[in-house]
């Protein structure tokens, strides 16, 4: 039976470059592969880059409100499909979770999630939560913190300093694709640091 694997780290822990080295590591030897991310992840519009400067085109994007395994089936339609690649799998619904979980299970094809679980005021997105519930297998990518601990948490720097409040997702610019007055970044950061930065606080 194919399984469901969902592969999570905090930022910068290699999630792209993982799945780019997986995508190729299948093409290698021949198979066929489909890559997909949420169509809110806006970074790089169509494109999954690595911090490495690899990038790749998707083969499609997954709205809000779209079916994932009605999308799955479009374009693996007269190809055969070795795996399914996910890219930013936070940002997918709980419904569209249950729907890998269904190609995965009902249709035989293996599907491998990338994603982080907590956004910056450390709650789980609902994507990771429903992955974290169901996936077959998980595996954590690790990162450093900028102390040298294990990084697990994200913190937001809008302007050059740590921010506590604001929307679950910004992107680049700011959230869901609203231009902000300043450039929003993250910093992957212990449980250490992340206190010390939040005055003590999570969530």
């Amino acid at each position: 039976m194919a399984k469901l694997y969902f592969r999570y780290g905090a930022m910068n822990s290699g999630k792209s470059t993982s799945l780019l080295q997986a995508a190729y590591n299948y093409e290698e030897r021949g198979q066929h592969v489909l890559l997909a991310k949420p169509a809110i992840d806006t970074k790089g519009a169509s494109e999954i880059s690595s911090r490495l400067g690899m990038t790749r085109e998707v083969d499609f994007l997954v709205e809000a409100d779209a079916d994932a395994r009605a999308l799955y089936a479009e374009h693996a339609e007269g190809k055969d499909i070795a795996c399914l690649l996910i890219d930013e799998a936070q940002f997918l619904t709980p419904e569209q979770v249950d729907d890998l979980f269904r190609i995965a299970v009902e249709d035989g094809i293996p599907v491998l999630a990338y994603g982080i679980r907590n956004d910056f005021l450390t709650h789980a997105f609902p994507g990771s939560a429903r992955l974290l519930a169901i996936s077959h297998s998980l595996e954590e990518l690790k990162t450093i913190c900028r102390c040298g601990r294990k990084a697990v948490f994200n913190g937001r720097v809008v302007g050059g300093r740590f921010v506590f409040d604001g929307d679950q997702v910004a992107i680049d610019e700011g959230a869901e694709g609203a231009v902000a007055p300043e450039v929003t970044t993250y910093e992957s950061l212990c449980g250490s640091c992340y206190l010390q930065e939040s005055g003590g606080r999570l969530g």
